[in-house]
């Protein structure tokens, strides 16, 4: 917190010039007018859900949606925003940095100075710290002016990525009180979004008048669900890391003797992997979320890997790319058993180098297999979550030492012909996290600026900025707000007999799986034989801000069709023409077929529904 945040810097002339860049609004969000139309009171995402939930959020839960409209939409019942009284609003960067992230405050600054010149927009030092401690910088057009369009966090820095305990969110509160902020805007994850629901619901019990509101940014490509379709930064990091995956395919197949294990940023789940593979068409990509489903042990994995440099030796081909996300080591079963185990005993105080003397036997065994290095990065301390220093661990050169012990067993035996197996391994993460953003992410980033703004000027608390129809040209964008609670769900049970009760039992945004039955993974699918065995790499480029590559989206992002608010708004409108046909005084004929109708859809919803909530969705 004692860096020296805000200060001018000196720009490269590419920095420059994007500095310069002046991302597009939707109409809905251009001029000084907007609309804003309600929808119906949301409801929760689990309805098992629903009665823990509702315990917790007796102010906020079941606000309904909000869609921003140009003002010369036809809604009647549409409220206006338009010329207000001057507020004071607060924004904390909380989660993980992630590019793109300051064109939310741009975004945010230019919406509020254009509504009233008088706003002020106070931007938290360091973090969430820097929120308890209320030290703060004024966010001015000077300041701004060398980090528009810019990587990084460094405009306000970020430390703890929690808003949590009683102590933080009453310091929370006094920070709000005493600044007199009208907003607090809170930028982050999963995690982030869940405290800024959280700390809402505190405030409004509190009956303090700061809205809160959050802000989907993560490069983990996790916070997703059916009113989140993209997350600011994960373009970025995926168009950055197939670069160099791409550049490491044509290494690859130019000198024809090595395997690159690439292990990627991502936390849990496995969306940045996902969504590389399908930019670059590295040979082989191994999915924490198959390894989970498939229960496969760290020898299924490495056994597939070595045939799979196998076939390939058959072909007379002895290279090879292989993508391997960074939370793939808590995905196999025996491993994740194991960091549990540890993490149960540094919890209890135990010495790092005892530990391996009171394991149980089977996590026992398999310590004592693995090599070194990987046996002093397990036994680093968990995270705050309860989850293990994933960035840390280098499952890369784990899986790199298994194929290679075996791979040469195979050749002494005779089983294996081909070349003397050669490997090199990398960890992209930090590289790409902290890139100059694509064109998309700025234009994202400053549009959800935007609408923050809007949600405070609509007086709602609670809520997340979202805009849908991603896929599509910017000017094509439908900017909404979504309750944080309807996002939530709650998780009864863990793998962990040991983890703390702020993650069992407590409603929280938990981070989205890959969808094995999804659009992008079926692509993936139906192309893995190819990949592995065809060299089929494809090199999109460095990042492209002008020509052919600027313009281009997530391949996850397009293959879905997740327009779910979209969706929400056209069965609204059809309910209201059910409405406006079947009145009172209707003929017989009109009101059975609406009465048949209904009863037949009911059924069908009520099935339907009951079958998705009969299963526990996290793991």
């Amino acid at each position: 917190m004692d860096s020296d945040f805000g200060i001018p810097r000196e720009l490269s002339p590419l920095q420059q010039l994007r500095s310069q860049y002046q991302p597009e609004l939707p109409p809905c969000l251009q001029g000084t007018t907007v609309r804003v139309e309600f929808g119906d009171g949301t409801t929760v995402a689990e309805a098992s859900d629903s009665h823990i939930i509702a315990r917790a959020f007796t102010h906020t839960l079941g606000q309904p949606l909000a869609h921003f409209l140009r003002e010369a939409a036809k809604v009647s019942d549409a409220h206006i925003i338009t010329q207000l009284p001057s507020i004071r609003v607060g924004i904390v960067f909380c989660g993980r940095q992630a590019p793109g992230g300051h064109n939310v405050i741009w975004g945010l600054y230019e919406a509020l100075k254009v509504h009233n010149a008088k706003s002020t927009l106070l931007g938290f030092l360091g973090g969430s710290e820097g929120l308890f401690a209320q030290k703060t910088l004024e966010i001015t057009d000077d300041i701004l002016q060398t980090y528009k369009n810019q990587g990084g966090y460094d405009l306000l820095g970020r430390t703890k990525d929690q808003i949590r305990t009683t102590e933080q969110v009453n310091a929370a509160l006094k920070a709000c009180t005493d600044l007199k902020l009208d907003g607090l805007v809170i930028i982050g994850g999963v995690t982030s979004n869940t405290d800024a629901a959280h700390l809402a619901e505190f405030f409004a019990e509190a009956k303090c008048s700061t809205k809160v509101v959050g802000v989907p940014v993560t490069t983990n490509g996790d916070l997703k669900n059916q009113f989140v379709e993209a997350n600011v930064g994960f373009d970025t990091i995926c168009k950055v890391n197939s670069q160099l995956i791409s550049n490491a395919c044509t290494d690859a197949l130019s000198a024809e003797k090595y395997y690159y294990f690439i292990r990627l940023m991502g936390r849990k789940h496995s969306h940045v992997a996902l969504e590389c593979t399908l930019q670059s068409h590295p040979n082989m990509v191994i999915l924490g979320e198959e390894v989970a489903a498939s229960k496969l042990t760290i020898f299924d994995i490495s056994k597939q890997i070595c045939d799979a440099v196998q076939a390939r030796a058959g072909q007379d081909k002895n290279h090879g790319v292989i993508l391997i996300p960074e939370g793939i080591i808590e995905s196999i079963p025996e491993v994740y058993a194991l960091l549990k185990e540890i993490h149960g005993l540094l919890r209890e105080g135990v010495a790092a180098d005892k530990i391996s003397t009171q394991l149980s036997p089977w996590s026992s065994a398999l310590f004592e297999f693995l090599p070194p290095f990987i046996k002093k990065q397990l036994l680093l301390h968990p995270e705050s979550d309860d989850s293990a220093q994933l960035s840390q661990i280098e499952t890369e050169k784990l899986l790199a030492y298994l194929v290679e012990t075996e791979m040469n067993k195979r050749l002494k035996e005779g089983t294996y012909k081909g070349k003397k197996f050669n490997a090199i391994c990398h960890f992209f993460g930090y590289q790409a996290r902290g890139s100059l953003p694509s064109k998309f992410d700025c234009d994202y980033a400053y549009v959800l600026g935007h609408i923050c703004y809007h949600i405070l000027a609509a007086g709602l608390n609670g809520y997340m900025a979202t805009v849908s129809n991603l896929k599509s040209p910017v000017n094509k964008w439908k900017c909404g707000a979504a309750p944080i609670t309807a996002m939530m769900t709650v998780k009864n049970w863990s793998q962990n007999a040991s983890s703390t009760s702020t993650s069992i039992g407590r409603p929280a945004i938990h981070p989205a799986m890959v969808d094995l039955k999804g659009k992008a993974y079926e692509l993936l699918r139906q192309n893995a034989d190819k990949f592995l065995m065809e060299d089929l790499y494809r090199n999109p480029g460095p990042l492209q801000y002008d020509g052919p590559g600027a313009d281009a989206k997530a391949v996850s992002l397009c293959v879905e069709d997740q327009d779910y608010m979209g969706r929400i708004k056209k069965l609204q409108e059809y309910l209201d023409q059910v409405r406006t046909i079947v009145k009172p005084g209707c003929s017989q004929d009109v009101l059975k077929a609406a009465l048949s109708v209904m009863a037949s859809v009911t059924d069908v919803l009520t099935t339907i529904s009951s079958s998705s909530n009969g299963g526990q969705q996290f793991a």
